[in-house]
């Protein structure tokens, strides 16, 4: 397929805000994308090179795209600077001073020159850069020197995620979403997006997802936690139930094969590995040749030797001097769960069954420890476990259905979690995950700030949904560290995805990248917020780096605390 072609379906998707349109228009594309090219095309639409996991961005700076652009059409820097400000945008930019050509680039040769410039590194790696985007542009019809010159940059987002693409996959064979459990738990399982695409389009959708089973080096999507307000619910909901200490810490799943590398990826799929060199050390601690295990790194005060709360065991994710941080911050991984051992998938194993084969798979010493649990059918002995827990400086409990098998996501009562201030009437049940939308401009005595209040959301399908403005909880450093990390993704024009009353416009829009856990005394109904409830006194608890878009808390689960407050 030329790149010319995808470009003609790139302005329309642009055009169009219709979700099923959008689902129609992709499932169009795809059926005429060739097998072998529709995985580029997958990654492509949605802004990439390669799934998120392997984290290959091309993480172009404008400044260095100005560059680009002038060098590919012959014009003075200042010329391309100046249009971008009349213009706004760097791909209506590029359609601006790009020659008529006939477009003779495949969507093959164009991801193949993408990936170069990705990799791209070293001594004189930034020169190198600028002349493989120039000399590609050059080869562009103006339409699609607009979309190209986008994805460099971050700036293609068409305001749908991978779930529309599962969507459109199931268009493409039936004509509708009726596929589309099957696609979505295949994808949660092996969450590559091309890689199921081209499978999907060589087999079909039901072979394809039939044949999908976890692989060692591949994250998965983690099991998670629902919120229900009393154990005496949980046992009428969940039966017999296994209870555990919540940890603080980060959430990772480890990935081993002997003999060839061990890996650790968050809930958000980011690979971790170089946070934890402790990970070396894990093949003298398991008797299996390959595994996928769950569990929580948690760091450990050194004075101490009390576990530290998440803000430390965040340090670790310093790339430079982990050795340093290592010493500083030492770590234990509590290991809570098992779903892939040499060769055989244990997702569809109860959890009891998870536990023994994980209990004889685990040699515990060093930092490797199995995190202690109790069954029970007693919703008092759950109270008791709760305060013991606490007590001990955990955060809570996390309560388990015993018998259900590993399900990413979260999916049913089989994961629930019960967390100090949860066993009050009238308090909110948890703490939300909220997407960062926009910020107003600091007045007053925030001036120096940069940030006076910041606009935040919860998911709702592919859209973001607003639900509070927020200008307290912050010491001086975090507003002015917010406001740090906001202006690096300042965007003129809102996100596609992001659905805001005129009301609550911000002074600057953001693009989704920040996540943020918040705190609040009430969810009330609202008639401005989009999400429909708004949250009172919200405040920042803590940044969430571990977590992205993705991973916010949705507005289903809003609206469950919302009930939950009330009984």
């Amino acid at each position: 397929m030329l790149f010319k072609e995808l470009s003609s379906y790139l302005e329309r998707l642009e055009k169009t805000a219709s979700r099923i349109e959008i689902t129609k228009i992709l499932s169009e594309l795809f059926k005429k994308t060739p097998a072998n090219e529709i995985d580029k095309v997958c990654y492509l639409v949605l802004g990439g090179l390669a799934p998120s996991y392997e984290g290959l961005i091309l993480n172009i700076a404008e400044k260095m795209m100005f560059r680009v652009l002038a060098k590919a059409y012959g014009k003075d820097i200042s010329e391309v600077v100046k249009t971008y400000k009349e213009k706004g945008d760097l791909g209506l930019v590029a359609f601006s001073l790009a020659k008529a050509s006939a477009g003779k680039l495949s969507v093959t040769e164009v991801h193949f020159e993408l990936m170069r410039v990705a990799k791209e590194g070293g001594e004189g790696s930034q020169e190198r850069r600028v002349e493989i985007l120039a000399d590609l542009l050059k080869n562009f019809d103006p339409l699609s020197s607009r979309f190209a010159s986008r994805i460099p940059v971050g700036r293609l987002r068409l305001g749908f995620s991978d779930k529309t693409v599962l969507d459109a996959l199931s268009w493409m064979q039936a004509g509708d979403k009726s596929f589309k459990p099957l696609l979505e738990k295949a994808f949660q399982v092996l969450p590559d997006i091309g890689l199921l695409a081209r499978e999907v389009k060589e087999k079909g959708v039901e072979k394809a997802c039939k044949a999908v089973i976890p692989v060692v080096g591949i994250p998965v999507l983690p099991m998670l936690s629902q919120r229900i307000k009393s154990p005496t619910e949980m046992i009428e909901k969940m039966g017999e139930v296994d209870v555990e200490p919540k940890l603080d810490g980060l959430r990772i799943l480890i990935h081993f094969v002997r003999g060839k590398f061990v890996k650790a990826f968050t809930r958000n799929l980011n690979e971790t590995s170089h946070m934890f060199p402790e990970l070396t050390k894990i093949n003298k601690f398991v008797n299996c040749d390959s595994a996928i295990f769950d569990c929580e790194a948690v760091g450990l005060d050194e004075k101490t030797k009390l576990m530290a709360n998440f803000q430390t065991t965040m340090t670790r994710r310093r790339k430079h001097d982990i050795g340093e941080t290592s010493k500083n911050v030492s770590i234990d991984f509590f290991i809570f769960d098992i779903i892939f051992k040499d060769g055989k998938s244990f997702m569809d194993r109860n959890y009891l069954e998870r536990r023994k084969v994980l209990e004889e798979t685990i040699k515990l010493g060093g930092p490797f420890k199995l995190v202690p649990h109790e069954l029970t059918k007693s919703p008092e002995r759950i109270n008791e476990l709760y305060k013991k827990r606490i007590s001990e400086g955990y955060e809570g409990v996390m309560v388990k259905r015993v018998n259900s098998g590993y399900i990413p996501g979260r999916t049913g009562w089989r994961w629930v979690k019960m967390k100090q201030g949860e066993e009050a009437k009238g308090k909110l049940a948890d703490t939300m995950d909220v997407v960062v939308m926009g910020y107003t401009q600091g007045r007053g005595k925030r001036v120096s700030f940069g940030v006076g209040q910041f606009l935040v959301g919860v998911k709702d399908g592919d859209k973001i949904k607003t639900t509070s403005k927020i200008g307290t909880g912050l010491t001086d450093e975090e507003f002015r560290k917010i406001e740090r990390r906001l202006k690096k993704l300042r965007t003129k024009n809102k996100p596609k995805e992001y659905e805001a009353h005129k009301n609550y416009t911000p002074d600057y829009w953001v693009t989704p990248s920040l996540v943020v856990e918040i705190a609040a005394d009430e969810i009330t109904k609202s008639p401005t917020h989009t999400a429909g409830i708004a949250l009172r006194f919200p405040r920042l608890v803590r940044f969430r780096d571990d977590r992205s878009p993705n991973d916010a808390t949705t507005l289903k689960e809003l609206k469950r605390l919302f009930d939950l407050q009330k009984s």
